[in-house]
């Protein structure tokens, strides 16, 4: 059967990757079952659509997004070719009409995972739906088990793996997949938002600091990682969330060789990036601790919920089967992190 969710975070603890057998996700069945079609269908139409086109409608975009008054469809799956490589990335908008400029959020997967894997296992089209903005689940490129993993600079795969010779760059590749979304759908270019789990969470912090004026802001899950060097032109403002009881990507680090500084390090390496001056500690709902790093720099700041009690997971997220808890710990619905993480998103534009 297909996999709900292989979550390379699995994979990072050397365990075989859980597959959905039936009853303990049954409610999630029937909506991932037109998901799969829907790629399909979608992918066959994009693959006849030439890439070439779209990547140079990237190039050309400016102040305003050229995508603006073109068809679109609520949910849509396009094969491009960036860079020599075929990529996949899965689009959902709830404003088919297209003629309103709407901000756009990435949202990446975790090693060894999927777009569509993410899609589900953040459900995040709900949120976009909402809130009016539009989500864009890229996939990496570097094969790992029935999934992929980013190509994180500086950064091995997990298990010490090294990065393949000639793998595709991912950051180049992120960024000029936003232009390609512009180039298709009506986006305020001004409102670009990146999140992401796991090795997708890193990717995004490496993204936040090469392209710092393409990312108003950005939202980690489960891997704030500060990169070195790290040449922003302006401050970023970072949300992130992360269980206490993470036992992939331990929030007190030393962990795996990707994995070495806590989550509060990179909270404050971020805070000092963005020159920040005061900090708080608060307690904002049962079982959440939340450190803010304020009076930063170009109105940024810098904010870490800490969720006591929680695994490698995405806080608020659906309800996963005991079989995949028992590996990546427990679930908490303490915050929803899409909810929190788009209120402090909206703030911040370019």
């Amino acid at each position: 059967m297909l996999s709900f969710m292989q979550l390379g975070c699995i994979k990072d603890v050397v365990v075989p990757q859980w597959r959905e057998k039936g009853g303990a996700m049954s409610k999630w069945i029937t909506r991932f079952g037109s998901l799969v079609m829907a790629v399909v269908i979608a992918g066959a139409v994009a693959v006849m659509t030439p890439s070439l086109n779209l990547e140079a409608a990237a190039s050309s975009v400016g102040s305003s997004s050229l995508g603006c008054g073109t068809s679109v469809t609520r949910d849509a799956t396009l094969t491009l070719n960036v860079d020599g490589f075929e990529r996949t990335v899965i689009v959902h908008t709830s404003n088919t009409r297209n003629s309103v400029p709407t901000p756009l959020v990435l949202n990446l997967h975790g090693s060894g995972s999927t777009a569509l894997e993410q899609e589900e296992f953040t459900d995040m089209d709900a949120s976009a739906d909402a809130n009016d903005f539009i989500v864009a689940y890229p996939q990496a490129h570097i094969p790992d088990g029935t999934g992929f993993d980013w190509n994180v600079p500086n950064a091995t795969l997990t298990g010490g793996r090294a990065v393949p010779a000639h793998a595709a760059n991912d950051v180049k590749f992120l960024t000029k997949l936003v232009g390609i979304i512009e180039g298709k759908y009506c986006v305020d270019p001004r409102r670009v938002y990146a999140t992401g789990f796991s090795g997708g969470s890193r990717e995004v912090s490496a993204l936040a600091c090469v392209d710092s004026t393409l990312f108003a802001a950005i939202a980690p899950v489960s891997g704030l990682r500060r990169p070195t060097p790290c040449p922003t032109a302006r401050s970023v403002p970072v949300i992130t969330f992360h269980g206490s009881s993470d036992p992939v990507d331990p929030f007190r680090g030393n962990g795996q060789a990707y994995w070495t500084y806590s989550v509060p390090t990179a909270a404050k390496d971020w805070s000092t990036q963005d020159h920040c001056t005061s900090e708080s500690t608060t307690h904002p709902k049962k079982g959440v601790v939340l450190t803010t790093y304020s009076h930063c720099s170009g109105s940024a700041m810098v904010e870490l919920y800490e969720i006591l009690g929680e695994g490698h997971e995405w806080p608020g997220g659906p309800t996963l089967p005991s079989e995949l808890t028992a590996i990546l710990g427990p679930q908490s619905s303490a915050i929803d992190a899409n909810s929190t993480m788009w209120s402090f998103l909206s703030k911040y534009h370019l």
